[in-house]
């Protein structure tokens, strides 16, 4: 028998169309979508709370934070019919599996947790409804007195992505922090406003690396309170040569946050001569570059939740039991940067409405408005 409070059939989730849970526990496709004020693609509906495995927890959700992942999904057609929509969220556990419970004594109904989980793709298994279930080594406890809902929801995705790319033994294999590097060492981060680059800088400093990076020049200085060592305009067209000045042309680790053409092409011949790496977590480009010394590297996060998925015909993507088993790890440590101050959460922007106003903050997203920021909502 699981620990847990008393938790009712049925929830209210933001779900792609296509189809609706009915109070029969049975799946029909939905008609008249007319019905729905929302989005077009997504509404929120009925649907049920998520049965909890002997190695998870069920979370009670209090907010939650909008990634471009969570449009793009909709918007492609990607999310499947009938599944939950989201990634990031922050609440209070409600329900352990007995194996959970063994495994992690630190986890107990009500604290506060938060993680990361694959939204658009399982029935039983999105962020942006009223519960949500995950694997309880793929959350972490927010210490007391420390983050809001409101901030923990932020390190989900961008958080986790900042991780993957920068310590994975096969991604960048930076030191990881509370350790520090001993060696005079800069790491480059390409889009270092935005939610992946400003985690990115901020672990890349606590690791003890100088962090070069590019922004608008009105994201400056919230990048050095960060830790940023440098900082240029990403449109300047002598932005290379000036990130080589500035690191001593010392830079063998880069990581592109934006996976555009010029953000891949500038990723790469900021490199120093003798060759490194770059992690892109967008795509890889080809013909962006005709280096042969530097090593391009694409790591997607999902990798991390240790659950096969596919993004359609031959775009199977089979268990990565490494990737994992990194993010485990890795999430050990996060309860202790946080109380220690070590890491920041990203600058919010709040939308109120609930489950309701998430579509609002999709067209927010799509229309290029979000800047420095993270859309954030109480459900």
């Amino acid at each position: 028998m699981a620990h847990s409070v008393e938790i009712p059939k049925v929830m209210k989730a933001l779900v792609a169309l296509g189809v609706r849970f009915c109070e029969a526990d049975t799946i029909v496709h939905l008609l008249n979508t007319s019905l729905h004020k929302q989005d077009g693609k997504v509404a929120v509906q009925d649907h049920p709370v998520p049965q909890v495995g002997d190695d998870d927890v069920l979370v009670k959700v209090v907010a939650v934070a909008q990634n471009p992942t969570d449009h793009k999904f909709i918007d492609s057609g990607r999310a499947k019919p009938g599944t939950v929509s989201g990634c990031d969220f922050s609440g209070h556990i409600v329900q352990i599996g007995p194996a959970a419970a063994a495994a992690h004594p630190d986890l107990r109904v009500g604290a506060q947790v938060a993680g990361f989980v694959m939204g658009g793709t399982f029935a039983d298994y999105g962020a942006f409804a009223e519960y949500v279930r995950t694997p309880a080594s793929l959350v972490w406890p927010v210490p007391e007195g420390t983050f809001s809902h409101e901030e923990a929801a932020t390190m989900g995705c961008a958080f986790w992505t900042a991780v993957q790319a920068l310590f994975h033994p096969t991604r960048l294999a930076l030191v990881e922090p509370p350790e520090k590097t001993t060696k005079d060492e800069w790491l480059y981060v390409h889009g270092g406003s935005s939610a992946v680059g400003q985690f990115a800088v901020q672990l890349g400093a606590l690791s003890g690396y100088k962090v070069a990076t590019t922004a608008s020049p009105r994201n400056f200085e919230l990048l050095r309170t960060l830790g940023a060592s440098a900082v240029f305009d990403y449109r300047d067209t002598d932005a290379a040569a000036k990130l080589k000045a500035a690191t001593g042309d010392n830079i063998r680790a880069a990581l592109d946050t934006i996976g555009t053409r010029d953000a891949q092409a500038l990723s790469t011949a900021v490199i120093a001569p003798g060759g490194g790496k770059v992690v892109h977590i967008i795509n890889i480009l080809p013909d962006v570059t005709d280096r042969t010394d530097v090593e391009r590297i694409y790591t997607l996060l999902y990798w991390a939740l240790g659950r096969a998925f596919s993004f359609g015909p031959n775009a199977d993507h089979p268990v990565r039991p490494e990737d994992r088993a990194h993010m485990e790890h890795f999430l050990k440590k996060v309860p202790g940067l946080v109380k220690a101050g070590q890491i920041r959460p990203l600058p919010i922007k709040y939308i109120e409405g609930g489950l309701a106003a998430i579509p609002e903050g999709f067209q927010y997203m799509r229309e290029g408005k979000v800047s420095a920021e993270k859309i954030v909502y109480r459900i």
